[in-house]
């Protein structure tokens, strides 16, 4: 696994990458714009300009890029209003991924809100649909995000974005983003290496492993199925160091980035520290 974490684009977004490069990370995660804020201009062209060239000089490969969406987006929601907001946004910052380079954006598929969960998965369809059927559809991959199940949110079980999955009209542009903390929040167990191989076993009879596109490792604070979405440093929460020595050691997630969202701490020591532990379990064993 590609291992990096979400990195602070202030004083331009070039500058996640350098600070990723200075942790020795191979992969990074950003925001495209201000999340607590819905206006979004389009990256102007100096800013791409110098994240494109910071990404050859760093050695970080497109492929271990993401982003993630804003929290502001509500692509399940009944308001028509927030749902048009939401839609739009989502795909501004989807054409903000393609200008700098960035093959997919994350984000939380969204709550409901009372009109139930058949609903809910159809309004997120639809988003999606509107989007990609747009003539200035965006390149940029859609990962909808595992969570842990609070209030009326979606993306809780698998299944769920299975049906959101085969809903859409272009499978393709859509991935799934696993979230350990989510994972085990909701319910999923890994701890035992038998509980992890199930839970293999049903991404693969659900959303399916090629839909896994990233990998957000994150400890719990809170124990199997809470579903509270409380990040700890990796091995001092419920999930412990073994939950992502599976993960790490697994082949076929290779490739991916597996991304730490953990508190980082002065100086970036919490992120140091997590790096360390993950490369730790990632090595095998002599």
């Amino acid at each position: 696994m590609r291992l990096g974490a979400h990195m602070s684009t202030a004083g331009g977004t070039f500058r996640a990458l350098e600070r990723a490069a200075e942790y020795g990370m191979d992969a990074c995660q950003i925001f495209t714009k201000n999340q607590r804020q819905w206006a979004a201009k389009p990256p102007p062209d100096d800013a791409v300009a110098a994240f494109r060239d910071k990404m050859g000089e760093v050695g970080i490969a497109p492929d271990a890029l993401v982003a993630h969406a804003s929290y502001l987006i509500n692509l399940a929601t009944p308001d028509d209003a927030l749902w048009e907001k939401s839609t739009t946004s989502l795909g501004g910052e989807l054409r903000a991924c393609d200008a700098l380079g960035v093959p997919s954006l994350v984000v939380h598929p969204g709550a409901h809100v009372g009109s139930g969960t058949e609903a809910g998965m159809a309004r997120v369809v639809a988003a999606i649909d509107s989007i990609y059927g747009a003539a200035d559809a965006p390149v940029a991959m859609t990962l909808l995000e595992t969570t842990a199940g609070q209030g009326t949110t979606l993306g809780a079980t698998l299944d769920e974005l299975r049906v959101i999955l085969a809903g859409v009209a272009s499978p393709e542009r859509v991935g799934v983003c696993l979230d350990t903390c989510h994972l085990f929040a909701a319910g999923y167990d890994f701890r035992a290496e038998s509980d992890y191989r199930a839970l293999v076993a049903q991404i693969d009879g659900t959303v399916g492993l090629d839909a896994v596109r990233a990998i957000h490792l994150n400890d719990s604070q809170h124990g199997l199925g809470s579903r509270k979405d409380r990040h700890a440093h990796i091995g001092e929460g419920e999930i412990g160091r073994d939950g992502f020595g599976w993960f790490l050691m697994d082949p076929r997630w290779r490739d991916l980035p597996g991304i730490l969202e953990t508190e980082k701490g002065d100086d970036g020591e919490g992120d140091r520290k997590n790096m360390a532990t993950l490369r730790g379990l990632a090595a095998p064993a002599d």
